[in-house]
C-alpha cells in the first residue's frame, strides 16, 4: 500500500523562494513589500486597480453540505490555482486566514492539503502575521471602553448593562467563556454585568475589516457599531458615542493589509481575514479580493462550509457591498459526503457504499440549482480520496451529466497542479460562458421577513419561517433603529440545509425558526440566528490540540 507524506510533512519538505521572487511574478516591486521574514509580506491598499478588477475572472469555490472534517475547499481552490498555471493562465488564489479554534479543534488548519498547499504552512496556521489579535486587540479595547463609561460617574452616557449586545473575543474554542459574569470585586472590579467571550472569527471587527475599502472606511464602520441602549428613554448608543473609532483602527493600521505568501508550486497566493460561514460572512476580505483581481487574470477564492452559507453569503452581502461578481463557481462534492448523506455512518464512510452515494446525492443536486439560480455557470470538483471507488466515482459523474453541469474529477491533493489540468480546463470554460452579472435571490430594500424568507426557501428549500417571541422583539429594534434596509447574515448549521443539524441529505417538508436576531450594524447586515447555534465553539473530547508537538530545535510536529 502506497505511503502518503502527513500534510505537514509535505509542507515542510517545500523549498519555498523568498517572498519578493513571487511578488516579482505579479510586477509588484520589493520596495512596495512590508516583508515579515523571507516568506510573508503585506500588501500597500494603493496597488488596487479598480480598472484592472473588472477586466479579470473570478471564480468562486463553494462546496455541498459537508461532514465534520470539510470537503477541501481550499484544497482544492489552491490545487486550480495550479492547475490553472499548468494550462498557461496566469492565476493566484485568496483565502482566508485560519482560526486556532479550528486548528486546535477538529478540522484542523486551513492551509490546504496534501500537495496543494500554501506555505509557510506552520506560519499560516498559528499566528501567522499577527492579523487576529489586532482584531481581538480591537475588539476588546471597545468592551473596556463600554464599562469604563458605566463606571465613570462623570461621563456616564447611562448605557443600561442589560442592552450590551458587544462580547468579549479570543482566537480559541472555550466554551466556559461563552456566558460569564465580569465586574465583580467591589468599586475597583467595576459594575457587575452578565457578558460572555465570542471566537475571533464571529467578531463583528473580523466582518467589518473583510467589508471594508480602506482606513476611512474601516473606521467609519467602526464606528457605527451598535453597543446597546440608554436606560429610561431607550436611545441607542454606537461605539462613536464613546469616541472609540479612531484608537480601534489604529490597531488595525496593519491589519488591514493583505498579506502575501506561496503556494508550493511558486504561486501568489493572498490570505486575508478569517470570518466563520455559519455565524459571519465566510470570506475573506474586499480588499485581498480586489488586490488579486488587480494582479492576476485569473483569481481563485473560496467561501465557507457548504454553497447554502458561504456562497450565498459571498454573493448576497460581499458582492452586494463591493460590485465584484464571479463569472464561474465550482462546488466541490466528495464520495464520503455524498455517502453521509446518504445515510452512511460517519465512522464508515471510507467503506465502499454506492448505494449510500446513489442516496445522497439530491444533497449534490440541490446545490446545482442553487448556483443556477445566481445565473452563474456551475463546475462540479469531485474532490478524490484515496478510497473512493471507480464506481461511486462514476454515480456522481452521471448525476452531473444528467443535470448538465461541467464536472472534472480533482486530484490536487495527491498530484498538485497536475492533478487539477481537467478541473482548470473545465473552468475555463464556464468562465468564457459566463453571460454577466450574478443574480441576487432577494432586494436589499425588501423588509428583513422577505430577505429572510427568500433565503430560507429559495436556497434551503424549507416550507416557511418561524419567529420566536425574542426574534419578534428583535425586528422591533431592527426597525427602530432604521437598520431595515441591511442585507442578511444566516446564522445556521453547516450540517443541513434546514436548521436541524440530523436533516441530513436534502429535506424536504420542513420549517426553520429564527431564534433571535442580532444586529452588526458596522458591517452593514442583520443576523438572524436559526436554531441553536453557538458563536463561541468548544473544544472536542479529544482535541487537534494533544497530537500537536515541538522540539528542541523548534520542527512542529501533528500540525494538520
Amino acid at each position: 500500500m502506497k505511503k502518503y507524506l502527513s500534510d505537514l510533512e509535505i509542507a515542510q519538505a517545500a523549498v519555498m523562494q523568498h517572498i519578493r521572487k513571487i511578488a516579482e511574478k505579479l510586477g509588484v516591486s520589493e520596495d512596495d513589500l512590508e516583508m515579515y521574514g523571507k516568506y510573508k509580506a503585506k500588501l500597500p491598499l494603493n496597488l488596487i486597480d479598480e480598472e484592472k478588477i473588472n477586466q479579470h475572472n473570478l471564480v468562486l469555490v463553494t462546496a455541498i453540505t459537508p461532514t465534520p472534517a470539510g470537503e477541501g475547499k481550499t484544497t482544492t481552490s489552491i490545487g486550480l490555482t495550479e492547475g490553472l498555471n499548468k494550462i498557461g493562465k496566469q492565476a493566484m488564489v485568496v483565502l482566508r486566514e485560519p482560526s486556532l479554534g479550528p486548528v486546535f479543534g477538529v478540522k484542523g488548519g486551513a492551509a490546504g492539503g496534501g500537495y496543494s498547499q500554501v506555505v509557510p504552512m506552520e506560519d499560516i496556521n498559528l499566528h501567522f502575521t499577527g492579523d487576529f489579535s489586532a482584531i481581538e486587540k480591537a475588539n476588546n479595547l471597545l468592551s473596556a471602553m463600554i464599562d469604563n463609561n458605566i463606571q465613570n460617574s462623570k461621563r456616564n452616557l447611562g448605557i443600561d448593562p442589560r442592552t450590551i449586545a458587544w462580547k468579549r473575543v479570543m482566537d480559541m474554542n472555550d466554551r466556559a467563556l461563552r456566558d460569564i459574569v465580569i465586574g465583580l470585586g467591589g468599586v475597583s472590579g467595576g459594575v457587575p454585568r452578565q457578558d460572555g467571550f465570542n471566537i475571533t472569527a464571529a467578531s463583528e471587527i473580523m466582518a467589518i475589516l473583510c467589508l471594508s475599502k480602506d482606513l476611512a472606511d474601516l473606521k467609519e464602520k467602526i464606528g457605527n457599531i451598535y453597543v446597546g441602549d440608554t436606560t429610561g428613554d431607550k436611545r441607542p448608543i454606537f461605539a462613536r458615542d464613546l469616541n472609540a473609532q479612531g484608537a480601534m483602527t489604529a490597531l488595525l493600521k496593519d491589519a488591514i493589509k493583505p498579506n502575501l505568501v506561496q503556494t508550493l508550486e511558486g504561486n501568489p497566493a493572498i490570505i486575508h481575514g478569517g470570518p466563520f460561514a455559519n455565524i459571519a460572512q465566510g470570506t475573506n476580505s474586499v480588499i485581498a479580493t480586489k488586490m488579486g483581481l488587480t494582479l492576476s487574470d485569473y483569481v481563485v477564492t473560496e467561501a465557507g462550509f457548504g454553497a447554502d452559507l458561504g456562497a450565498e453569503k459571498f454573493l448576497d452581502i460581499k458582492c452586494g457591498y463591493s460590485g465584484l461578481s464571479p463569472k464561474a463557481i465550482v462546488l466541490v462534492a466528495t464520495v464520503r459526503a455524498l455517502k453521509y448523506h446518504g445515510g452512511a455512518d460517519l465512522k464508515d464512510l471510507k467503506t465502499p457504499n454506492a448505494a449510500a452515494l446513489a442516496k445522497g446525492l439530491p444533497n449534490l443536486e440541490k446545490h446545482i440549482e442553487n448556483v443556477r439560480q445566481y445565473g452563474l455557470p456551475c463546475v462540479v470538483s469531485i474532490n478524490k480520496f484515496v478510497s473512493d471507488t471507480e464506481e461511486e466515482l462514476t454515480l456522481i459523474r452521471e448525476c452531473c451529466e444528467r443535470l448538465g453541469a461541467l464536472f472534472a474529477t480533482g486530484e490536487g491533493w495527491e498530484f498538485g497542479g497536475e492533478g487539477m489540468k481537467d478541473l482548470a480546463q473545465q473552468v475555463v470554460l464556464a468562465v468564457e460562458s459566463c453571460k454577466g452579472r450574478y443574480q441576487p435571490v432577494y432586494d436589499w430594500n425588501s423588509s428583513p421577513q422577505e430577505k429572510i424568507s427568500a433565503i430560507a426557501t429559495k436556497i434551503y428549500g424549507a416550507n416557511s419561517v418561524e419567529y420566536s417571541p425574542e426574534a419578534q422583539r428583535d425586528l422591533k429594534r431592527v426597525e427602530r433603529l432604521n437598520l431595515s434596509h441591511l442585507p442578511v447574515c444566516m446564522a445556521k448549521t453547516q450540517s443541513s440545509f434546514s436548521d436541524n443539524p440530523k436533516l441530513i441529505g436534502r429535506p424536504t417538508g420542513f420549517d426553520v425558526t429564527v431564534r433571535e436576531i442580532e444586529i452588526a450594524a458596522g458591517a452593514g447586515f442583520i443576523i438572524p440566528i436559526l436554531g441553536s447555534m453557538m458563536r463561541m465553539p468548544g473544544l472536542p473530547a479529544t482535541p487537534a490540540a494533544e497530537g500537536i508537538d515541538i522540539d528542541g530545535n523548534g520542527v512542529i510536529t501533528g500540525l494538520s
